[in-house]
């Protein structure tokens, strides 16, 4: 069971050497259950200069799945890839993981330690994980929260341990690359949201985003639910808690070249599919955010991943400093808000109280539509009545 209990960690003998070729998945690490990995599809013509090719020529490989059917050379080109992210000059690496895994779990008494609180309630992905990468998972998030204090809020950090475990020669390297990962220092860009506010305000992008660039799913949502920001903001959960792991595998590849805009992207092209996949009749009673999780979790039934990123990477998205400044815009109305810790939506949330709407224009459900498209910055602040012709009549004077 994954949460804020106490978690009894069990220390395993030092592992062998790894061994990209002879390991029991061809590529992959000891920390993997062969019999869970799907299968890779067909073996497709790999440049041999591949990790050296120009990071323009990399994104294009990467977003036509060149190197999807190699476990041993995404596991290179991951550990290249992250080693070239831009960080802060004290960043915990591989030898301080080693030490501090040493003082933390070296003692042979089996004592426990439970996992940091910011992973309270947050999704624990463990994709095809064997038991002893179940574990090596939870020793490096302990770490990670023992070496990251500033650390308050990361739903999507487990999954990203999870997901380069499977590519990791052992649990120092993974730590070093999420380690990495975590202090990146890059202009206008972000791979780990560390705080309430950063995922909040990501959240409200999302919503922004989705207003603009998926009207027809976003109507369709807010029409059918009570709160639509309380739906996106399980966007990151639908790429890395919800996808299978063949679908989550090849968002990281684009992820570590590209950064938190392609999370956007594909996060979009999901909701746009999932508007093809379903009527306007069939929503009404639904549980949106649960139909939203089953859809992604069935992906496969409707779209390939190949044709998945083709339709995110069609889409015309602002540039990454725009994104970077909605997102600051977002941060700042919270921040106004007063709104910077882990605490109940409802309060912020629902601005617009539906339970005693009243008008003699629009109904309750039209001003959830209406309402929801409105930017996020502005609508978290409830509406004040300026003007009514009922009130005040029609005269151009008043």
């Amino acid at each position: 069971v994954f949460g804020s209990s106490p978690v009894t960690i069990v220390i395993t003998s030092e592992a062998d050497t790894w061994d990209i070729d002879a390991s029991s998945c061809l590529g992959c690490g000891q920390f993997v259950d062969g019999d869970r990995m799907p299968d890779l599809q067909q073996p497709a013509q790999i440049p041999r200069d591949l990790l050296s090719r120009p990071p323009k020529e990399l994104k294009k490989l990467a977003r036509e799945g060149c190197w999807a059917t190699s476990h041993a050379i995404r596991a290179r080109l991951y550990h290249q890839l992250i080693q070239q992210v831009s960080c802060r000059l004290v960043t915990p690496d591989a030898l301080v993981y080693r030490d501090v895994a040493s003082r933390l779990f070296g003692k042979p008494s089996g004592s426990s330690h439970p996992l940091p609180e910011f992973l309270e309630g947050c999704p624990m992905p463990t994709y095809c994980l064997n038991l002893e990468g179940v574990t090596a998972l939870k020793r490096i998030l302990i770490c990670v929260g023992n070496l990251f204090p500033d650390i308050t809020y990361s739903p999507i950090l487990p999954s990203l341990v999870a997901l380069l475990l499977h590519y990791s020669e052992d649990e120092a390297q993974c730590f070093e690359s999420i380690a990495r990962l975590i202090a990146s220092n890059a202009p206008h860009t972000s791979y780990i949201d560390q705080s309430f506010l950063a995922h909040q305000a990501s959240c409200m992008t999302f919503g922004d985003l989705a207003n603009k660039h998926c009207p027809a799913a976003h109507k369709l949502i807010a029409s059918a639910s009570e709160n639509v920001f309380e739906v996106y903001s399980e966007w990151l959960s639908w790429l890395f808690h919800d996808l299978p792991f063949d679908y989550a595998i090849r968002v990281l590849d684009v992820f570590l070249l590209e950064g938190q805009k392609v999370l956007y992207r594909i996060a979009l092209a999901l909701l746009k599919q999932y508007r093809l996949s379903v009527a306007s009749a069939e929503l009404e009673g639904t549980d949106i955010k649960a139909d939203l999780q089953a859809f992604m979790q069935n992906i496969a039934e409707h779209v390939t991943v190949n044709k998945l990123l083709e339709r995110a990477f069609g889409i015309r998205l602002f540039s990454r400093k725009e994104i970077w400044l909605l997102q600051m815009a977002n941060r700042k109305a919270l921040m106004e808000k007063g709104i910077t810790m882990v605490q109940s939506r409802h309060s912020f949330h629902l601005a617009m109280d539906m339970q005693n709407f009243s008008s003699s224009i629009v109904t309750a459900q039209e001003m959830r539509i209406v309402w929801s498209w409105i930017p996020e910055r502005f609508s978290l602040f409830p509406p004040l009545l300026l003007f009514s012709t009922s009130q005040d009549g029609c005269s151009l004077q008043r």
